[in-house]
């Protein structure tokens, strides 16, 4: 007989998701000093590497699916701006500072060329149509052959990602971070049967996990953000499948292959 949680999110056929814990991941690319997160040079970086690559996504006011953290360039370009009223065009002229300038996710897919796989989180917020997004993410990626995943903390990517691209492997990203309790296990839950996600990529400070570790057991594979040392490395090997890792984590974890 089928669980509740099998019944309300149904875990993924295993072989269409087998290729996610076979990688590393560059969390934001390759990045370190001179060589900006979310930066051509640091994806770059990455596929030289033969690491696969997180990255984000942010939406410009004429609607391109922008590779960017942040929902402000205060951080990277020193400006007030929010990142969402700013036509590509405009954000494209700006620089980092190793001189790259910001890219469009088309232009990444272009960059990457299916050499390594890419985990693309849509950025959202309270009050943001993030389904929007969505469809110009799903869009770019219409025609692109290379390994690929679309995850979000947002339950309402995954879920409009199953009823409209149900091809797109869909990722529910987790943190319990200032969340403890029944009522915070309780969302979780309802965060999962409303997501239905073929995986987790959860908070590597959360882990060892009771919730993480039961949507494993069921065959949703489990990514873990963000390594960034060794002793978060060794944490991810221990209870998750596949790290997104930065700095000293992702340093570790090249120099043991």
């Amino acid at each position: 007989m089928l669980s509740s949680l099998d019944r309300l999110a149904p875990a993924p056929d295993r072989a269409r998701v087998a290729w996610l814990t076979g990688w590393t991941y560059a969390h934001r690319g390759l990045h370190r000093e001179g060589c900006t997160e979310n930066s051509p040079s640091a994806f770059r970086a990455a596929v030289d590497a033969g690491l696969g690559i997180e990255c984000d996504i942010q939406r410009s006011l004429d609607d391109w699916p922008m590779v960017f953290h942040d929902w402000d360039f205060a951080r990277l370009f020193g400006r007030p701006d929010e990142a969402e009223s700013v036509v590509a065009a405009d954000w494209r002229a700006l620089r980092y500072a190793n001189g790259d300038a910001p890219m469009p996710l088309p232009e990444l897919l272009d960059l990457v060329a299916g050499r390594v796989p890419l985990l693309i989180e849509i950025k959202s917020r309270a009050g943001y149509d993030v389904e929007r997004s969505c469809r110009f993410v799903v869009d770019a990626l219409q025609e692109y052959e290379g390994l690929h995943a679309v995850m979000s903390f947002d339950p309402r990517v995954s879920r409009w990602l199953g009823r409209h691209s149900p091809a797109t492997v869909r990722g529910l990203v987790v943190t319990e971070k200032g969340a403890p309790g029944l009522r915070a296990s309780i969302e979780r839950h309802l965060c999962l049967w409303r997501a239905k996600p073929d995986f987790l990529a959860y908070d590597v400070r959360d882990l060892p996990s009771s919730f993480a570790a039961a949507q494993r057991d069921r065959g949703l594979a489990l990514l873990t953000w963000t390594v960034s040392t060794p002793a978060l490395l060794e944490r991810a090997r221990m209870y998750a499948d596949a790290p997104i890792a930065e700095a000293e984590g992702l340093a570790a974890a090249r120099e043991a292959h």
